[in-house]
């Protein structure tokens, strides 16, 4: 860690208070977590006894909640339990149950429940409180929007002069191996994230809503330039930032709108949520691999390249052993500690790690099983659901209306990212 990247994170508490003091609470908790996703330093933390590590995340939310304490209250009054809320509450409890049913103590239970609790619980919570209307989901949209202009200059300069802006500024690589970064000739961007992947899956969001915006007269000008223009720079920008599965998302995603919009359908969308669960079922089951899966490689050999044909069949061969581990205790899965992975002697005689975890589906089955791998998964895909099927309230030919159209872009959204979710973590 260095002293800059110290001081911007014991700094940021200050910053989100100043946001509540400063703008309606609603618009405050979307500024503080945009920008504490897109700007924090990576690898930059401390340790609290009891407590989850304070991480860029955590901050974000510790502060968020301490700000609705003290700024505004009647937030947690006005709250109401939903059986929606169900979904949450079990991914939250689900590694207590692996910890309990592996023996590893009631402590070691109540610790990793509270750390997927600050992980997802405590985010869920949030969006509950501050962005279930109309005007909280057009904030968000709208925030995701302009913060893809924001991080387009920046995903340019690094396209350009490779990775280097977590350098300069925080004075460390935060990310993953430099090589990681370098793709079709060219640097992939990763600006303050991660990972490349995960600067593409943003932008990929933040194009997506800039045309649903653009096609249904949502937003007309941003900064007193017509939409268009930003449309048309965010697309390019995007393409440019190399990140070939994002590429098949935003496609998708283009495919759901204007079907929607030209056919009033939402059949599109209802495959992909039903694509993503049967995939999950198969995949939980060991049905997904040997011949099945060859002759899902055999299919998309024609459409991708060998590069990413092979990164693919590298992770479903890993995977096909990591189910196989899962399913020796399929329901509350094999708790924390690396257990969910696999061990093999190597030629010195020492056991070591012979897996590799890629995407969260097989982490949260092999962890927390199939308890932990259902509720992350309807956390996300059965508001999108409640949506798609909510036909008297939201039927197609109304999700363009400008009321209507940010709920149904982070609708469509919500399904494609936990679709890359089946592939990356």
């Amino acid at each position: 860690m260095s002293p800059q990247a110290i001081l911007v994170m014991l700094l940021w508490p200050g910053v989100v208070f100043f946001l509540f003091n400063r703008f309606p609470s609603q618009k405050a908790v979307v500024i503080s977590f945009i920008v504490g996703w897109l700007f924090l330093p990576q690898k930059t933390g401390f340790i609290l006894p009891g407590l989850p590590d304070y991480t860029r995340m955590s901050a974000t939310c510790y502060s968020i909640l301490i700000a609705t304490v003290i700024f505004d209250f009647q937030r947690f009054r006005n709250y109401k339990f939903s059986w929606i809320d169900l979904p949450i509450i079990i991914c939250s409890l689900s590694p207590f149950m692996a910890s309990i049913s592996n023996n590893l103590g009631v402590y070691d239970g109540l610790a990793s429940s509270l750390s997927q609790t600050v992980r997802y619980g405590f985010l869920y919570l949030l969006g509950r409180l501050y962005l279930g209307n109309f005007l909280g989901m057009k904030r968000l949209a709208m925030a995701i929007f302009v913060s893809g202009l924001i991080y387009m200059p920046l995903c340019l300069y690094e396209v350009i002069m490779s990775p280097q802006l977590h350098r300069m500024v925080y004075g460390f690589m935060g990310q993953r191996q430099f090589i990681q970064s370098i793709r079709l000739g060219g640097y992939r961007p990763t600006v303050f994230l991660f990972h490349g992947l995960s600067v593409g899956m943003w932008m990929m969001a933040a194009t997506l809503i800039g045309w649903w915006f653009w096609q249904s007269g949502t937003l007309k000008k941003v900064w007193n330039i017509p939409i268009t223009f930003f449309v048309a720079a965010l697309t390019v920008t995007f393409i440019l930032i190399k990140s070939t599965g994002a590429y098949i998302y935003l496609a998708y995603g283009l495919m759901v709108l204007f079907s929607t919009k030209w056919l009033r359908k939402k059949i599109l969308l209802i495959i992909l949520i039903v694509s993503i669960s049967i995939y999950l079922f198969l995949g939980a089951t060991g049905q997904v691999s040997g011949t099945k899966g060859d002759q899902f490689l055999d299919l998309l050999s024609s459409v991708i390249s060998e590069q990413r044909l092979s990164s693919l069949e590298f992770r479903l061969d890993n995977e096909e052993i990591l189910v196989e581990k899962a399913l020796e205790r399929p329901i509350f899965g094999w708790g924390g500690w690396g257990r969910n992975r696999v061990y093999d002697y190597n030629s010195a005689g020492e056991l070591v790690n012979i897996s590799t975890t890629d995407s969260l589906w097989v982490i949260q089955y092999g962890i927390n099983g199939a308890l932990g791998l259902i509720s992350i998964f309807a956390t996300s895909l059965l508001p999108s659901l409640m949506f798609v099927v909510s036909k008297s309230r939201y039927p197609a030919r109304f999700w363009f209306h400008p009321k209507i159209a940010p709920v149904a872009v982070i609708s469509v959204i919500l399904p494609i990212y936990m679709l890359d979710c089946t592939f990356n973590n």
